[in-house]
This record gives structure tokens, C-alpha cells and sequence, in this order.
């Protein structure tokens, strides 16, 4: 289980091995595909971490994670189906959860959301020992019609989110503008929430959704839905499109870098959106190396974020590039 780092960059065995502990296997529940639900909250419950096997896991209740330092792990991608609208996982406001190496499927169900972290208006300081979300993926679609109006929502403060995809579905089986419908990816509402490694697609309202305070992401990639029907299915209120990444207008301090956002409306080509990015303008909202492009001229970005930036379109896939902003 590695330490955490601070004020810290590249590989944390240039020196040896990374620093921190083991966890001996006796100390996990070593969950296979077809254990119930309830199996896995009462081993949760007596003290253990959670181990799963690969395999597909279907949930008639909610996996709840009370404790502090508890560990859910999966090996190859094991995944997660809540099934009746359930939320897959639900994490209480304590130190120290890492969740890890997991695939959260949407059920059939619209589930009003598959991941929680922390508890909402919940505002305790993790700093000394953050929640962690590793190599967690969500999907929505594209092995049946999944459904979930929001995939993973964040309360709990400093939490960290390291190489994520979360995806509602643009091929496979199940796929479809009114068949795996999904509002939005990521919602977070926790302060001091840090995001690398963030990937988020095709979603049909707001891909990110930030509304916490000192919220850094360091690298994002997003393309938009591939399937509104028109241009009348795809706008924000007056507002053409949704912005891939958005800051709410009540924060003071947010920053990103190395960010990205492309188009492919592949139902109508005429699509376009306002902005690829929306934030407030206020001094303590930074962003640097943002870029929107449009692949093959399907659709157009007006702007890159907020009013500024130029268009992009056309056949060339040529991207718009904002260096800083403001």
C-alpha cells in the first residue's frame, strides 16, 4: 500500500522500493463472481478490505464503505453491476479508502448515480490521509442499455482521482441517444479534490461538473457525445452545446492543465458548441494548454473556453489552442 507523497514528481522507486505497507491477504475478503451484496458488507462490517476476483459482480444493494483505511481492489477490471437503480458503491466521509482497479457497468435501471465518495455538504479535512480513486473506470452502455444520470459524484474533500475513464458508451450493444442516457460523468462538490489522468466521454449534459473549491485536474481528455440528433437535442438553454468542462460559477479558486476536448457529431455534422470549456472569470481560476478540435469537420466549437479562443472546425482537424487563461 503505497505512501503518500508530497510536493513530489516522477517514479517513487528511483531509490528503492516505494515506500510503504503490506497488507497481508488474510486481512481481505477475497470475493468471487456470484457472492451476494450482503456477503460483501458483512465482511466489510467485521474489519476486512475487499479483494475481487475477475468476474462479472451483480449488486441488489449498495456496497457501503464506512470504515477508515478500508481497501476495494479488483483484479482484471472486476465489475460492478447494480441492478433496480441502486448505487453500485457508496463511500462514508472517512480517511483513507483507496478503491482500485474496478469497472463500475450501468444496469438497465437508471441509476441516479453509480460511484459516491463522502457524504453531500459534508466538509471534513482528509488531507493528512485523502480517499483515493485508482484505475476506477464507469461505463454506461455498450454491453446492454446501461443508465445513470450521474456516474461518479465526489463530496468528500481532498480526495484523489488518478487515471479514470468514465464513459457512457458510443459502440458496443445498448448505444444510443434515448437508449443509455446519462446527464453527466464526474460531479464534484468536495474541496481540494485533485484529478489526474482524467478521462470523460460522450456524456449528454456536462462530461465534468466542478463545484469545489481549490479542484485541480492535470491532464483531461473528453470527446463529446457522438449522437445528438440535431442541434435542438443538444443545447444548454440558450447556450448551444454543453461545455465539456465546467466550473461552477460560484468558485474562487480552480486550476488545470493539459486539457482537451474534440467533436464527432456523427447524426448531424451541423452541430455546434458555444464553448469547450466554462468557468467563471475570476483571478483564482487558472487553466494552461487547453485545446478543441473537430475531427473531420463533424460539428464545431465556437470557442475554447468561455469567449475566448478561436473556432474549430473543418475537414483539416486542425485544433484551437489557448496557452493561458485568463
Amino acid at each position: 500500500m503505497p505512501a503518500k507523497r508530497t510536493s513530489a514528481r516522477g517514479v517513487s522507486w528511483a531509490n528503492g522500493s516505494t515506500p510503504g505497507t503490506s497488507i497481508p491477504l488474510a486481512g481481505f475478503y477475497v470475493a468471487k463472481p456470484g457472492v451476494t451484496a450482503e456477503t460483501l458488507n458483512r465482511a466489510l462490517a467485521q474489519g476486512l478490505h475487499l479483494l475481487f476476483t475477475p468476474g462479472i459482480y451483480h449488486l441488489d444493494r449498495t456496497i457501503e464503505v464506512d470504515r477508515a483505511g478500508t481497501i476495494v481492489m479488483g483484479l482484471g477490471l472486476a465489475t460492478l453491476v447494480p441492478e433496480g437503480g441502486i448505487t453500485a458503491m457508496r463511500v462514508a466521509d472517512v480517511d483513507g479508502v483507496r478503491l482500485a482497479g474496478l469497472l463500475i457497468d450501468a444496469g438497465t435501471v437508471n441509476s441516479q448515480t453509480l460511484l459516491e465518495i463522502g457524504r453531500q455538504g459534508v466538509h471534513t479535512d482528509h488531507s493528512a490521509d485523502p480517499i483515493s480513486v485508482q484505475d476506477v473506470f464507469i461505463r454506461i452502455g455498450g454491453q446492454f442499455a446501461g443508465k445513470a444520470t450521474s456516474s461518479m459524484v465526489v463530496h468528500s474533500d481532498d480526495t484523489i482521482i488518478d487515471h479514470t475513464w468514465i464513459w457512457r458508451a458510443d459502440h458496443g450493444d445498448g448505444v444510443g441517444w434515448n437508449v443509455n442516457t446519462a446527464d453527466y460523468g464526474l460531479r464534484v462538490h468536495g474541496d481540494d479534490v485533485l484529478a489526474t489522468g482524467l478521462f470523460v466521454e460522450h456524456f449528454r449534459k456536462y462530461n465534468v461538473e466542478w463545484f469545489g473549491e481549490r479542484g485541480r485536474t492535470i491532464f483531461f481528455q473528453n470527446e463529446l457525445p457522438y449522437d445528438p440528433p440535431n442541434q435542438a437535442a443538444y443545447m444548454n438553454g440558450t447556450v448551444k452545446g454543453w461545455a465539456a468542462y465546467k466550473v461552477d460559477d460560484s468558485v474562487d479558486a480552480h486550476e488545470g492543465w493539459g486539457m482537451g476536448s474534440y467533436c464527432v457529431f456523427t447524426s448531424d455534422p451541423g452541430i455546434e458548441v458555444d464553448r469547450g470549456f466554462e468557468t467563471p472569470v475570476k483571478p483564482g481560476v487558472r487553466f494552461h494548454s487547453l485545446l478543441v478540435v473537430s475531427l473531420g469537420g463533424k460539428g464545431r466549437y465556437n470557442h475554447v473556453i468561455n469567449d475566448t479562443g478561436a473556432p474549430a472546425y473543418g475537414v483539416e482537424t486542425i485544433p484551437s489552442m489557448v496557452v493561458s487563461y485568463p
